[in-house]
């Protein structure tokens, strides 16, 4: 009975006495994450959220990251160019991201822009990636460019030529991207898994699937997650 009288005591001052052994109630504030890009950022030809910028942030959200919706800035058929305009007439809302990420240069290479141009475009896009994710730039995270030399759409062009083609500018974001310290992801092996996989291109006969932005996310999420939590 005496326990009985002790183990209530202990429970009335902890539940019934607010300034016993209380401490400050944190608010969670959610994390923001900004997506720069084109079609493979959008996720075009696929819904929304099988787009892999959604697919990375419900990820994180799932290992306890919390992460508002994305931010994207990207369209269908951008260059390097075309998102530097873009950033430079309507900038991003916020200035503190918590991840960048950075995926462009398909469109340079299908619309036969020179690589030095595409160098400096990109070089200039690096900088400001790092400036929206706080000037960390170990918060910056590039993807390589897709290769689409595998899918039907190609059948009408070069595909080898293409492929090498990629190969080239993925080469030149590489470097460029490692001289500035930001991470850079290797998706083009898992986007050339699709001459084998159908499953991975999407029903347009071009763009990546939901599954392959999937594929996409797991390899990104090891990079990121410890940067950002």
């Amino acid at each position: 009975m005496q326990h009985h009288i002790f183990l209530t005591l202990l429970s009335f001052n902890k539940n019934n006495n607010p300034g016993a052994n209380s401490s400050p109630i944190m608010e969670i504030v959610n994390k923001n994450y900004l997506a720069l890009g084109d079609s493979y950022t959008i996720g075009e030809a696929v819904p929304k959220n099988e787009s892999f910028p959604f697919q990375m942030a419900i990820y994180l959200n799932v290992k306890n990251i919390k992460f508002n919706d994305p931010e994207i800035i990207a369209k269908t058929g951008w260059t390097t160019g075309d998102l530097l305009n873009a950033l430079n007439n309507a900038p991003p809302k916020n200035k503190n991201y918590a991840a960048v990420s950075l995926l462009i240069g398909v469109n340079n290479q299908f619309q036969h822009k020179s690589l030095d141009e595409y160098k400096i475009e990109f070089s200039e896009l690096i900088k400001k990636a790092i400036f929206y994710a706080g000037n960390i730039n170990n918060h910056v995270f590039v993807l390589s460019i897709s290769d689409y030399s595998v899918t039907p759409f190609a059948r009408n062009y070069d595909p080898t030529l293409i492929a090498r083609e990629i190969d080239t500018f993925n080469d030149a974001s590489k470097v460029i991207s490692l001289n500035a310290g930001v991470h850079y992801i290797d998706i083009t092996p898992i986007s050339r898994e699709a001459n084998i996989d159908p499953s991975l291109i999407a029903v347009d006969g071009l763009h990546p699937s939901g599954l392959q932005y999937k594929k996409w996310s797991e390899l990104l999420a090891p990079s990121m997650s410890p940067e950002v939590e």
